[in-house]
């Protein structure tokens, strides 16, 4: 198989900049490397079938890697012929039919859930963000305050469809998969991680004392799952 092309999908309140580590660490490595935006408006009504646009572009195969929301993203988007492999980054992995809302509710709160705030829409919906008091604890508690704080005020909000939007398909039962779990993840709580890791048998490494964002705080572990991923798809 060819070297596959990695596309990096980022999760809710954030934006591709969160890759931006990983890149660093990759870029030596001469792969090729997509970060594309993900518009955060659902799964299946806009950010499944936008991530999917970016893929049938690529030639050759797909290696998808989804951060926290994004996992959710890529485990709809993947199903498409040309995917080869996934990596969850801290992702959240549904199963075909499941919502984000139910998966999360069979485990522990997140430390992130007292301080989800929702903003009206136009429309008469919602989009969540979390409130810039908690999220250095919630979201990235091993980052340095001051990146932290800018983090805060630039956070990409999640439209709330997404909470309730069943997953379409389930990628992760037709491709191999990998996944880099993070045992102090403040926004999904880490059982969630362990069992939808379990669950589609992925290979796992577990990061101790990793917040949220893992890429950004231990991005050479993470850039080590995707390199062993990239092997292993070839």
């Amino acid at each position: 198989m060819a070297e596959p092309t990695i596309v990096l999908v980022h999760g809710a309140f954030a934006d591709a900049s969160s890759w931006s580590r990983l890149y660093a660490e990759l870029a030596g490595d001469g792969l090729k490397i997509k970060a594309p935006p993900n518009p955060l408006r659902g799964v299946t009504v806009a950010d499944a079938e936008y991530t999917n646009c970016v893929i049938e572009q690529i030639e050759g195969p797909v290696l998808l890697v989804g951060h926290s929301y994004g996992g959710a993203v890529i485990t709809a988007a993947g199903v498409a012929d040309n995917v080869a492999g996934l990596v969850y980054v801290a992702g959240f992995a549904p199963d075909e039919g499941e919502d984000l809302g139910t998966l999360q509710s069979n485990f522990p709160a997140p430390v992130a859930g007292p301080y989800i705030k929702p903003s009206p829409l136009p429309d008469g919906g919602a989009e969540f963000t979390i409130d810039p008091s908690g999220f250095h604890e919630a979201f990235c508690a091993d980052l340095p305050d001051a990146e932290a704080a800018f983090m805060a005020i630039s956070q990409r909000p999640l439209s709330g469809v997404a909470f309730g939007e069943k997953a379409p398909a389930a990628a992760w039962r037709t491709r191999p998969s990998w996944a880099v779990l993070p045992t102090a993840d403040g926004a999904i709580h880490p059982d969630v991680h362990r069992f939808s890791y379990d669950r589609m048998g992925a290979t796992v490494t577990v990061v101790e004392g990793a917040s949220h964002v893992v890429m950004l705080s231990r991005p050479s572990i993470v850039a080590d799952v995707v390199r062993e991923a990239v092997r292993g798809v070839r």
